[in-house]
């Protein structure tokens, strides 16, 4: 049995033994229940202990789990506090760290897509990975020229092992509801198995860095790397120092959570209109905070073409909100999709569904918080309120699904920095639609 396979056994074993964890401990919160223990307690130490296995397993391996674990990462904040706070650090390591590569394997990667003669490309190459990413690592070498460079380097394999990991992780998509009762995964996961070619082919990411690059060249806010060279497994870049956002997180000051808040905005909000892109990967760890107070952007593999930028009816229908006209929001909605055409709804009903998640853009300034998040996860995803029913009734248009996940995985990140920033005023300069006419 080669590598490969021993590997993608080792992985289906540990994802199969998520359920039947899950189960024995729910049979013993039964029994602590019946010895006096509250049903809160019970389901409080069944998410705690669901978390710790979960997070546990996705942390050690790559490919699609550790993907998965990424994109949930910016959700962290919709947790409740009291299973959020132990699992905080395990999500962090998620989002930069995986078992490294052998160095004879990377060498023979690089050998493989840079040409036998790849030293002579690279004056300086260090074997121990620098980071790492869900389907390859990142190195730290010399380019030819003297220029510092970032080498990412694809995991052989990878390819099947995204596939096998978020076919076994559907299989369990239940089991996520323990987690954040509501919480459905199962969207998530077939987005992320339909993007995988696109992510696997290194030369696509790299046209899609060089649209950014061109776009933010000699930006004062945001900077995006070049790229040096491309292969379809490999990609080298410029090599950018800074601040790890999550380190931002963790440990920044307040004035340094707000500047990462307002860049990583402005960048959502402004590269539609500049690059024709939206970078649809905002976990943390695609991100730095450099000296001077740049954000640096990286990994360019997800990304949502939008050659004609962000669609005009979310801000058009963003700002009718605002204004209270619950007739025209409904009927905008309509227009697009979001309400099927044999449904009947009250308008005032759906005003009051959408004005709470607006809330960033009601004033002139905003400080998300994770109280926050949780506040709006909680009014949409428990089936006794009226949030709840209404927006069962709505529905998200496919051509909109991608843009709706990557603002809500932002808007996870800016609550995770508790970021203040003048949002509205963002909004109005790159969001279509949003300004008055």
């Amino acid at each position: 049995m080669t590598d490969i396979p021993r590997r993608a056994v080792s992985r289906t074993a540990r994802l199969a033994s998520l359920p039947l964890g899950v189960a024995g401990r729910a049979t013993l919160g039964l029994g602590k229940r019946l010895g006096g223990r509250s049903a809160e307690e019970v389901t409080l130490e069944l998410q705690r202990r669901t978390a710790e296995q979960l997070f546990a397993v996705l942390g050690q391996l790559k490919g699609g789990a550790m993907k998965f674990g990424q994109a949930m990462s910016v959700f962290e904040a919709a947790f409740p506090e009291d299973m959020a706070r132990p699992y905080r650090e395990a999500l962090t390591k998620l989002q930069e760290a995986a078992p490294p590569m052998p160095g004879q394997t990377v060498h023979t990667v690089l050998a493989q897509q840079l040409g036998r003669d790849w030293r002579r490309r690279l004056a300086e190459f260090t074997d121990e990975p620098a980071a790492a990413a869900s389907i390859g690592q990142v190195h730290r070498a010399v380019w030819a020229d003297g220029r510092t460079v970032a080498v990412k380097v694809q995991y052989p394999g990878a390819g099947p092992a995204l596939i096998a990991d978020l076919t076994q992780l559907a299989r369990f998509a239940r089991m996520f509801a323990v987690l954040s009762p509501g919480l459905d995964v199962k969207p998530l996961l077939a987005e992320l198995k339909a993007r995988i070619v696109e992510e696997l082919d290194y030369a696509l990411e790299a046209d899609a860095q060089r649209g950014f690059a061109r776009a933010y060249a000699d930006d004062p806010e945001i900077l995006v790397p070049r790229v040096v060279a491309s292969a379809p497994r490999v990609l080298v870049t410029e090599w950018i120092d800074g601040v790890p956002l999550s380190a931002v997180i963790a440990r920044g000051t307040r004035a340094e959570r707000d500047r990462a808040g307002y860049l990583l905005a402005t960048l959502h909000f402004s590269a539609p209109e500049r690059a024709g892109l939206l970078h649809a990967d905002p976990h943390p760890g695609n991100f730095r905070l450099l000296p001077g107070g740049r954000l640096g952007v990286l990994d360019f593999g997800a990304v949502n073409r939008l050659p004609g930028g962000l669609p005009e009816p979310i801000g058009r229908l963003c700002r009718l909100a605002l204004d209270g006209d619950a007739a025209a929001v409904l009927e905008g909605l309509r227009a697009e999709g979001f309400v099927r055409t044999d449904m009947e709804i009250d308008a005032p009903r759906v005003l009051n569904y959408v004005l709470p998640m607006l809330e960033p853009l009601a004033n002139a300034t905003f400080r998300f918080s994770r109280e926050w998040m949780r506040t709006q996860a909680a009014r949409i995803a428990d089936p006794r309120n009226e949030a709840a029913r209404v927006g069962r009734m709505l529905n998200l248009p496919p051509s909109y699904l991608l843009i709706h996940r990557v603002t809500i995985g932002s808007i996870g990140v800016l609550c995770q920095l508790g970021a203040e920033a003048p949002y509205r005023t963002i909004v109005e300069r790159w969001q279509p639609g949003f300004a008055r006419p």
